[in-house]
């Protein structure tokens, strides 16, 4: 990979979709890199995320339209970095580790995924792991790209994302970044990333059978 521009901490915007995450954002937003700036997305919260968020100091947007791939795309917009970070908010995921995946840009990387490594048993049920691993597979076959995982944890620079036009407004967003930068030659690198059990509320995907298959049916769509 050929070295590109260095990416001060000062460059990038986390964006984190949240609905009903008040319990877990405060940890979230703690372990946030010193200088990275933040966009807490809700995305039809019924709890006090947006308050927290603010109150944590995140810029707060909100995204009536309900979906994932709504929430990530209006924090997308709303932020003005040249560079954006995106990971959820339920505290699964360390966002001190975001900095592994912004240095995999600087060395000229076009995307930077997050492959999760569960830090203990039972942190990835059995159902999720699997729809997960078939799709990554598919993704590998088909695209060649080098992933065991849908990123939930990703690092990309702004103006490159918003150019290959991800519409998908749901949960196959991330699969659906995948297959674009793929068919765009984009130079996508993985890493390993801690993944640990939510630290406050109820998951919305891979908690639940019904969520996952539900997910699983979205990225189906997106990857043919």
């Amino acid at each position: 990979m050929s070295e590109r521009a260095p990416i001060s901490a000062r460059d990038v915007t986390v964006v984190i979709p949240c609905m009903n995450e008040a319990g877990s954002l405060p940890g979230v937003l703690a372990a946030v890199p010193r200088d990275y700036r933040t966009v807490v997305v809700d995305n039809n919260s019924t709890d006090d995320t947006a308050a927290v968020a603010g109150t944590h100091g995140a810029t707060v947007v909100w995204e009536p339209v309900p979906g994932y791939g709504a929430a990530v795309h209006s924090g997308v917009l709303a932020a003005q970095t040249p560079v954006v970070c995106v990971l959820d908010g339920d505290g699964s995921m360390n966002p001190g580790e975001l900095p592994r995946l912004v240095s995999a840009l600087e060395s000229g990387a076009d995307l930077a995924v997050g492959r999760r490594r569960a830090d203990r048993r039972g942190t990835w049920p059995l159902h999720s792991r699997i729809g997960n691993a078939v799709v990554a597979a598919r993704l590998r076959r088909r695209y060649g790209l080098p992933v065991h995982d849908l990123g939930a944890m990703r690092a990309v620079r702004r103006q490159d994302l918003l150019a290959l036009g991800v519409d998908d407004r749901r949960s196959g967003y991330p699969l659906q970044l995948l297959v674009l930068a793929g068919r765009a030659h984009w130079r996508v690198v993985e890493r390993d990333i801690t993944y640990r059990p939510r630290t406050a509320g109820a998951s919305k995907v891979s908690g639940s059978l019904k969520g996952t298959v539900v997910a699983v049916h979205d990225f189906w769509k997106v990857i043919g």
